[in-house]
């Protein structure tokens, strides 16, 4: 009896010891998603002071787009801001004495594209997690225009989980499942400012094509190639960024060298092309 009762306990103290070992956390869990790409970036970029200053970045960008078959001329504002979110709704929280809160870098473009007709407006938000500037942690984006509107969100669940409602025949309203090691196209204006830049900087990712469109169709994945190099635009130094999706299919982007290295030029393979017109850190929530 006293044998059954010592075996007893040391196998207590044994489930005792197995719960109280520290499980990989849930920090620790995301880095490994993206073991081969996280050493070329900046873990601290968005941790600078610059973004607890309360208020937001407004880049106005002169834009270009293809539309209908002809290239579109447009103003495409992109804002950046520090947000809270809270856990339970996954969205900016209003009370900040929760206990489930956790930074994130919101980042939303937004354009409105006049065409022949009627115009086509877009709204993508991404919501990068603060402490790893390529770690997606939310996507939503909405297209509007005279013939109906789409609806796209992608959430971080054991995939990338993107659930669509579109307005068009054979679409409808579904979801499919991503690998959660992707980075998405839309979030690379922001995600690549905090590059390690240096020239000659080489590495692979794999990138979901832009979700900035009025159609729902499962995203194209691209095995690409990340490159840096000096450049410079109008007479001053920046860093290029070229990413070739695939042959013949290269985005490039243009920062600026100086922190908080804003995105200064966008070309991408299919004829969007964005070029820095003007910049301000206001509240622009107030007054309205």
């Amino acid at each position: 009896m006293r044998l059954f009762k010592l075996l007893v306990f040391s196998f207590m103290l044994l489930g005792l010891a197995a719960c109280s070992k520290p499980d990989t956390t849930a920090q620790e869990a995301e880095n490994e998603e993206y073991v081969t790409i996280k050493p070329y970036f900046n873990t601290d970029w968005a941790m600078d002071k610059l973004w607890d200053d309360g208020l937001a970045e407004v880049a106005v960008y002169d834009a270009e787009r293809v539309v209908y078959g002809n290239k579109r001329s447009f103003d495409l504002t992109i804002i950046t801001v520090k947000e809270d979110f809270n856990k339970e709704y996954n969205v900016k929280t209003d009370d900040y004495k929760r206990d489930d809160l956790f930074p994130v870098m919101k980042v939303n473009q937004f354009c409105s594209i006049q065409t022949d007709s009627y115009p086509y407006h877009y709204l993508t938000s991404v919501f990068i997690r603060r402490e790893q500037p390529w770690y997606l942690h939310k996507l939503t984006t909405s297209s509007q225009e005279w013939c109906g509107n789409t609806f796209k969100a992608i959430t971080r669940e054991r995939n990338f989980n993107l659930y669509y409602n579109s307005y068009f025949d054979g679409q409808g309203e579904g979801n499919w499942q991503l690998p959660n090691t992707l980075l998405f196209e839309d979030q690379l204006p922001y995600s690549l400012r905090a590059l390690k830049f240096q020239d000659g900087l080489t590495f692979k990712a794999d990138i979901a094509e832009t979700q900035q469109t009025n159609k729902a169709t499962q995203p194209k994945e691209y095995k690409a190639i990340v490159s840096t190099i000096k450049s410079e635009i109008n007479n001053k130094a920046a860093w290029q960024v070229n990413v070739q999706l695939a042959p013949g299919k290269v985005n490039t982007y243009w920062f600026a060298t100086e922190y908080p290295n804003i995105l200064l030029r966008q070309q991408t393979w299919d004829g969007r092309t964005l070029e820095l017109k003007k910049i301000s850190r206001y509240a622009y929530w107030e007054g309205n």
